[in-house]
């Protein structure tokens, strides 16, 4: 850690995104920002469902047998 970090000043974290919220005042800039938000939070759900979907699969090929 260098003596200096305390002087880089942080990139505020972003507000979390609410489904069905007011985005008729965010600029150009934050709408593509919010479209990347939701893609990579839908990218997530998608993997978290097919390890779910490969975990049944795996319990039900078990206990068929």
């Amino acid at each position: 850690m260098s003596l200096f970090d305390e002087d880089v000043p942080k990139k505020p974290e972003a507000d979390p995104i609410t489904v069905g919220e007011d985005i008729s005042r965010h600029s150009e800039n934050d709408l593509n920002e919010r479209i990347e938000a939701l893609r990579e939070e839908i990218n997530r759900t998608q993997k978290e469902l097919e390890q779910r979907g490969t975990i049944r699969d795996a319990a039900n090929s078990f206990f068929q047998k």
